[in-house]
C-alpha cells in the first residue's frame, strides 16, 4: 500500500474516533441534564461554620453532598436530613451532634430557639418600597377676648388635620417587617389650627365681701380666696387652660366623692388639705398671689367653679410618674 493511501485510511479513522467522541459526549451531557432538571443555587453550611453557595439540579440531601464530596461524619447530622428533599430556604446545614442535643440560646434574652427558627434566619431578605399617607394633628390654640360678657369658651375657628405623603423604605423576613426607613415626605395638606376664644365673665359683688358669678350653684368666694385658687392652681399647672382647668376640677370632684369629702366641701378646702397639694407642701405658690398668673388660669378656676369640668379623675401626678391620662403636663388617674 502506498504512503498516501496509509495517509488518507489514518485520518479517516481519526475522524471516525473524533465523531465517536462528541456523540458519547453529547449523550452523556442530554442524560445528565436529563436527570438534574432545573440547576438551583443552594447554600451549604459546614459544622465549623463554612458557608459555601453551589449550583445543582437535584434536590435530595444525600445527592447534593455526594456531588460536592461533602462526607457527614458519625458526630454530625443535616438538616434537613439526608433522605429529605430540600427545604423553601435552599439551605444545608451541617451540626455537630452537641449542637443538637443542646439548644440554641441567645444570651442577651435567654430565649431558646429551635433549629427550625434557626433556618429561618437564612431565608432571603425583601425589601420594598411603601407609600402611605399619614395625619398631620392640629394643634388648639387660646386666645384671650376683650371686652365684657357671659360667654367664656368659644370656638372661632375648627381644627382641620393635615395630610402628608411618606415613602418608607421597608425590609421583610419570613414576611415579617425587620426594618422601616422613611425616606421621603412631602405636605399634601396643611393643618388647620383650633383657636378658641377664651372670656372673662362678669362678676357681682355682694355687701358681705363675697361674690357670686354668673351662673354659680353652690360655691362663693371673697376675691382674695379667687385670687389664692387662682395662684395655687397656677402652681400645679399654668402652661395652658386645659391644663389649669386640669387642676381645679380635681378639686371639684374630690368634693363629691365619699373617699376624699371629708378633706373639704369645696375646692378651696381640698386645695387646703395636708400633704395634698402644693399649698401644704411648699410656699411655691406665693409668687403667684396678687394676679400674678395668666388670665387663662383665672378664666379656668372661674370656669370650674360654675361647673364646667374636663375629667372624672381624683388624682394627679407630674407626667412621667405615673400612668393615665395626660392633661397639660400632668398625668390625671383614680387611685387604686
Amino acid at each position: 500500500m502506498k504512503k498516501d493511501d496509509k495517509a488518507s485510511l489514518s485520518l479517516i479513522k481519526i475522524l471516525g474516533i473524533c465523531i465517536l467522541i462528541i456523540l458519547i459526549i453529547s449523550i452523556t451531557s442530554i442524560s445528565v441534564m436529563a436527570g438534574n432538571g432545573k440547576l438551583t443555587n443552594v447554600k451549604i453550611v459546614l459544622s465549623n461554620n463554612y458557608e459555601m453557595v453551589i449550583l445543582t439540579g437535584k434536590t435530595k440531601v444525600s445527592e447534593i453532598l455526594k456531588d460536592n464530596n461533602i462526607v457527614v461524619e458519625e458526630d454530625e447530622f443535616v438538616t434537613p436530613n439526608l433522605e429529605e428533599e430540600l427545604s423553601d430556604n435552599k439551605t444545608i446545614v451541617i451540626q455537630k451532634q452537641s449542637e443538637k442535643e443542646e439548644p440554641v440560646v441567645i444570651a442577651e434574652t435567654s430565649e431558646t430557639i429551635s433549629t427550625e427558627e434557626l433556618m429561618k434566619s437564612y431565608s432571603a431578605i425583601v425589601e420594598k418600597i411603601v407609600v402611605v399617607q399619614e395625619e398631620i394633628p392640629f394643634e388648639t390654640i387660646t386666645k384671650e377676648a376683650t371686652g365684657t360678657g357671659t360667654t367664656r369658651n368659644q370656638v372661632v375657628q375648627e381644627g382641620v388635620n393635615g395630610l402628608r405623603e411618606v415613602t418608607y423604605k421597608i425590609k421583610y423576613q419570613n414576611d415579617v417587617e425587620i426594618e422601616k426607613t422613611e425616606i421621603d415626605s412631602k405636605i399634601i395638606r396643611e393643618p388647620v389650627n383650633k383657636i378658641v376664644e377664651v372670656r372673662t365673665i362678669q362678676v357681682t359683688s355682694r355687701g358681705s365681701g363675697r361674690v357670686t358669678y354668673v351662673g354659680a350653684g353652690k360655691w362663693s368666694y371673697s376675691a382674695d380666696d379667687l385670687d389664692l385658687l387662682c395662684a395655687i392652681t397656677a402652681q400645679e399647672c399654668n402652661s395652658s387652660y386645659e391644663g389649669a382647668l386640669a387642676v381645679i376640677t380635681t378639686a371639684c370632684n374630690r368634693t363629691q366623692s365619699s373617699s376624699w369629702k371629708s378633706r373639704g366641701s369645696d375646692p378651696l378646702s381640698q386645695y387646703k388639705a395636708k400633704g395634698q397639694f402644693c399649698y401644704s407642701i411648699d410656699n411655691h405658690w406665693v409668687k403667684r398671689l396678687n394676679g400674678k398668673y395668666p388670665s387663662y388660669v383665672k378664666q379656668a378656676v372661674l370656669d370650674a367653679l360654675n361647673g364646667k369640668r374636663n375629667h372624672n379623675y381624683l388624682s394627679f401626678r407630674s407626667a412621667g410618674y405615673h400612668s393615665g391620662e395626660i392633661i397639660g403636663g400632668n398625668v390625671y388617674f383614680n387611685p387604686m
